[in-house]
C-alpha cells in the first residue's frame, strides 16, 4: 500500500484506468473509468448496502458486525482494483468515518482490506466533489446557478455551484440512517410524531437556509439514493416522470406514514434494501422542500464518487483545486507571499536532493510546498506561538480539496517548524504517512531557519546528503560566518531534530 498521500495526477495517458471508492453510510461505491482521448469512460461499477451508520454508536465505536461488513466489501472491492496503481486510485470515507472515536482502528484494517489508502473528507468537501460530479453529468446552463442536494445514509450536503464550481457548501448531520434512528428507532410511524420530527429537522436547516434563498438557483437536482429512490416512486404512483416535486411528496409522505410500522412500507419503486431507512430520508427531503421553498427537484445519476474520479483528472493541473483553496488563505491571512516562496524554494531545494534517499514522491513535494506557503499562517492571530496558532487554522479551516488527513499533514509540518517538537505532533496521522510527514518536518524546519532573517538574498551552497536516519546539510563557509545567529540557531537543531528520527550534522565548504 502506499506510503503518501493518493491521487495528485500526473497527466493521465490514454488507455489508463482510475478508480474512485465511495464509503458511505449506508452504501460503498466503487467507480472505474478509464480515459480515452480525454474523456472518462466508465467500465465497471459496484455497489453494496454495508449500513455502516447502522454500527455506530453515541461513544462513536462501530459495531463488529458492522466492521464486518465493510471489510468484507472493501476485500471484494480490493480484488478488482488490484493492479490499478495507488495514484490512480482514491478511497474516501464520510460521516460515519467522521464521526468515529478512534478512526485508525476502523481505517488500517479497512485499508488493509482494500490494499488503498483511505482518506477521511470534510462535509463541505464532501459537497464539494458531490456536486462536481453532479455537473460534470449534468452540466448547468452558462451562467446559470444550480442547487444540489445530497442525502447521504449519515449527512445531507445543499450546494449551490456555478458551471464546475461549488459556490456555497453545507453539510447537517441529517442522513437517512441516521435520521431515521434518531425518530424512528422504534419503527413506528404516525403523523403527531412525524410533524414534531420535522419540526426539530427545519430549526437545523435555519443556519443556512436564509443565504442560500437570498443567493437563488435556477434549478435544483438531487443525488444518492434517498433521492433517486423518492424519484422513482413518485414515478410509480405517477405523480411525476420521475422528478420530486412540492405536490408529490406529501403524498408520498401519506402513503408511507399509512403503514403505521417501518418493516410495512410498501411503496411501488422502494427497493427492500432502502425500506428500513427510507423514513429518515424523506423527513430531511420534506424539510429541505419546506426551508428552502422548493417546487420541484430532478434527480441525478451521479454523485460522490464521479466528482472524485474528475477531481483527480484535475489535479496537478490548472483544475486543481488545492493552489486556489492554499492562496485563497494566504490572502485570507495576509501571510507575506515573498517570506512564503523563499521558505518554499529552499525547502524544496533540500527535498529534491533528498527525495531518493529517503523515498519520497511528488504528492510530499507538493504537501511540503503548500506547508511552506502557509508556515506563517498563525502570525495573524499573535507571534507568540504563531506555530500552535497556525498549525489550528490549518487543521481546521475548510480548505476546498483537501482530506482530513491531508490537513493534519500540513498542520503537522506547520506546527513542529520551530521550537520544540512535542511528542503528540504526529499522533493524527496512519503509521503509512509518519516517515514522509518527520522528513517533511526537518525540512521546512531548515528552510525556515535559514530564512529567519527574511533575507531577499538568494543561499549560495546548500548540499543535502542523506543516509538512513543521518542527514548532512553543507553551507558555503563565508556566508555561515556572516550570520552569527543563524549559527547559533543550527546548533541547537540536532537535538529538536532527534524528535523527528533525523541525525543532523552541519558542514561548511
Amino acid at each position: 500500500m502506499k506510503g503518501t498521500l493518493p491521487g495528485t495526477a500526473t497527466p493521465l495517458q490514454d488507455g489508463e484506468l482510475l478508480a474512485a471508492v465511495d464509503l458511505g453510510s449506508n452504501s460503498f461505491h466503487m467507480v472505474v473509468a478509464q480515459s480515452l482521448l480525454g474523456q472518462l469512460r466508465v467500465v465497471d461499477r459496484l455497489r453494496e448496502t454495508v449500513r455502516l451508520g447502522e454500527g455506530l454508536d453515541a461513544r462513536g465505536s462501530l459495531s463488529r458486525e458492522a466492521r464486518t461488513r465493510a471489510f468484507d466489501c472493501l476485500s471484494r472491492f480490493g480484488q478488482r482494483i488490484r493492479d490499478i496503481p495507488p495514484h490512480r486510485v482514491r478511497a474516501l470515507a464520510t460521516n460515519t468515518v467522521r464521526r468515529l472515536a478512534a478512526p485508525q482502528a476502523f481505517l488500517m484494517p479497512a485499508e488493509s482490506a482494500l490494499g488503498h489508502a483511505i482518506e477521511v473528507v470534510s462535509g463541505r468537501e464532501e459537497a464539494r466533489l458531490v456536486y462536481l460530479g453532479v455537473a460534470h453529468a449534468q452540466p448547468p446552463a452558462p451562467g446559470k446557478l444550480r442547487l444540489v442536494i445530497d442525502i447521504g445514509g449519515g449527512s445531507t450536503e445543499f450546494i449551490i455551484g456555478s458551471g464546475l464550481d461549488a459556490i456555497e457548501r453545507e453539510s447537517l448531520q441529517l442522513g437517512s440512517i441516521a435520521t431515521t434512528r434518531r425518530f424512528f428507532a422504534d419503527g413506528r410511524l404516525d403523523r403527531r410524531r412525524w410533524d414534531e420530527a420535522l419540526t426539530e429537522v427545519l430549526a437545523e436547516f435555519q443556519q443556512f437556509a436564509g443565504n442560500y434563498r437570498a443567493l437563488g438557483w435556477d434549478d435544483a437536482i438531487g443525488s444518492s439514493g434517498t433521492n433517486k429512490a423518492i424519484g422513482a416512486i413518485c414515478a410509480e404512483l405517477g405523480l411525476t416522470k420521475g422528478a420530486i416535486t412540492a405536490a408529490a411528496l406529501p403524498q408520498v409522505r401519506d402513503a408511507m406514514l399509512a403503514a403505521r410500522r417501518i418493516e410495512a412500507i410498501d411503496l411501488p419503486g422502494l427497493g427492500s434494501e432502502r425500506r428500513p431507512i427510507i423514513a429518515g430520508g424523506l423527513l430531511v427531503l420534506e424539510a429541505a422542500f419546506q426551508a428552502l421553498g422548493l417546487e420541484r427537484l430532478m434527480t441525478s445519476k451521479a454523485a460522490m464518487r464521479e466528482g472524485v474520479l474528475y477531481d483527480m483528472v484535475g489535479r496537478g493541473g490548472a483544475d486543481d483545486p488545492r493552489g486556489a483553496a492554499v492562496d485563497a488563505l494566504m490572502s485570507r491571512y495576509g501571510i507575506d507571499r515573498d517570506q512564503a516562496r523563499r521558505v518554499e524554494a529552499t525547502a524544496l531545494r533540500l527535498f529534491d536532493q533528498l527525495s531518493g534517499a529517503w523515498g519520497m514522491d511528488h504528492d510530499d513535494r507538493l504537501l511540503l510546498a503548500r506547508a511552506a506557503r502557509l508556515h506563517e499562517v498563525g502570525l495573524t492571530i499573535a507571534h507568540s506561538q504563531y506555530h500552535i496558532h497556525g498549525a489550528y487554522v490549518v487543521e481546521h479551516s475548510d480548505i476546498a480539496g483537501f482530506s482530513r488527513q491531508q490537513q493534519q499533514f500540513l498542520a503537522a509540518l506547520v506546527r513542529t517548524q520551530r521550537r520544540k517538537i512535542p511528542r503528540h505532533a504526529f499522533d493524527a496521522l496512519p503509521d503509512r504517512l509518519l516517515p514522509a510527514a518527520r522528513h517533511n518536518a526537518a525540512l521546512l524546519r531548515l528552510a525556515v531557519l535559514i530564512h529567519r532573517g527574511h533575507e531577499a538574498d538568494p543561499v549560495p551552497r546548500l548540499v543535502a546528503r542523506a543516509d538512513g536516519p543521518r542527514l548532512q546539510i553543507t553551507f558555503d563557509r563565508h556566508w555561515l560566518e556572516a550570520r552569527p545567529l543563524l549559527r547559533a540557531d543550527l546548533e541547537g537543531e540536532p537535538a529538536a531534530m532527534a524528535a523527528l528520527g533525523v541525525e543532523l550534522h552541519v558542514a561548511v565548504d
